[in-house]
């Protein structure tokens, strides 16, 4: 005999199984050692853009400030991007704006204490290819790659200029360009482009997972229904670090989201992947248990307690987010103090 269920008893069995808002995954259980044991955030805030403040996590989900809220290093301007390498030391690169012709290094053994290492000035008439290439460098970043033993320092440049008619052809003109270095005070003799496709790149960081190369990408062209992918974060691959990248993937985000920062879950087996909604507008989140794919948003940064499954503080604009020991959060909070959490609003 043949027993039917009404429909509706089905959705419902269907719904409970998996949960009407589950949690994000990647988050360890009771009695799990996590993996990845704390992050910080190193960012602008939307009153004080290009300046270094400090947020941090246990979870990689949840946000606090730290320092009450102020700057954290006065001498840094940029779009913060902090990189590890080799020795230890705690390596972040900066510009003063994007006309200025240099590149600024810091170091730091703590992320507290940060001296100044080098300064770069790349000539950019020189990147082949590329001799129309204006003086404007674009939010550094920095990636070291123990597979060849250097770091590679991606910036983004343009060869047009904008008009009162079309400004978004200076945007559509950007192109990501490289040097490479093994100890960030000697460089690589000239700028090259990274990627041989031909339109507008943006605020690119470059991990490896496993034995490929991930490019992670904001697509500068304007969206319009001809190209419906612009203003949006993407990925590219290689098998290695200076490619051929493939063309990038369909997007990962909504559009108008920019500067892409990748961590890993506290158990290691699933990825975060944040981005702002500009200017200053939101953060969102997207997860998958591998670059490839496939992506979901998960909802959050609206301020209401039964809705967000992510919070960052308010008005914090982009930067980097990187993984730090469990020893290194807590020096962060006794020297800087961290924010207490404040209930969110509950929705009407």
């Amino acid at each position: 005999m043949v027993v039917k269920f009404p429909l509706l008893l089905v959705l419902l069995a269907v719904s409970s199984s998996f949960g009407q808002q589950p949690d994000p995954p990647g988050q360890t259980v009771q009695g799990e050692t996590a993996k990845n044991e704390a992050y910080l955030f190193a960012h602008m805030t939307h009153e004080d853009y290009g300046r270094l403040y400090y947020s941090a996590s246990r979870d990689g989900l949840h946000w606090q400030k730290l320092n009450d809220g102020k700057r954290v290093f006065d001498e840094y301007q940029g779009h913060p991007d902090i990189c590890k390498g080799p020795d230890g030391k705690y390596y972040i690169v900066g510009n003063t704006s994007d006309s200025s012709p240099d590149i600024n290094i810091w170091v730091s053994e703590d992320l507290i204490n940060w001296i100044k290492h080098s300064v770069y000035t790349p000539n950019l008439k020189s990147t082949p290819n590329y001799s129309q290439a204006l003086q404007r460098i674009g939010a550094p970043k920095l990636f070291y790659d123990v597979a060849s033993s250097q770091f590679v320092m991606t910036w983004h440049t343009p060869h047009k200029e904008g008009t009162k008619e079309d400004p978004e052809r200076y945007w559509a003109s950007q192109r990501t360009l490289y040097v490479l270095s093994k100890d960030l005070k000697t460089f690589s003799d000239v700028p090259k482009r990274l990627f041989d496709w031909d339109f507008g790149t943006i605020d690119v960081i470059i991990r490896k997972v496993g034995d490929t190369y991930y490019a992670f990408i904001k697509d500068e062209t304007y969206p319009t229904l001809y190209w419906p992918t612009g203003k949006t974060i993407r990925i590219a691959r290689s098998g290695s670090l200076l490619g051929s990248y493939s063309l990038p993937s369909d997007p990962i985000s909504p559009n108008f989201r920019e500067a892409p920062m990748l961590i890993p879950s506290p158990d290691d087996k699933i990825w975060y992947l944040y981005y702002e909604q500009y200017p200053g507008v939101s953060y969102g989140l997207s997860i998958a248990d591998n670059p490839n794919g496939p992506w979901y948003q998960a909802s959050g940064y609206t301020f209401y307690n039964d809705w967000d499954k992510y919070s960052l503080p308010e008005k914090v604009r982009h930067g980097c987010m990187i993984t730090i020991s469990k020893k290194e959060y807590d020096t962060l909070v006794d020297t800087f103090g961290i924010q207490k959490e404040t209930l969110n609003r509950q929705p009407n």
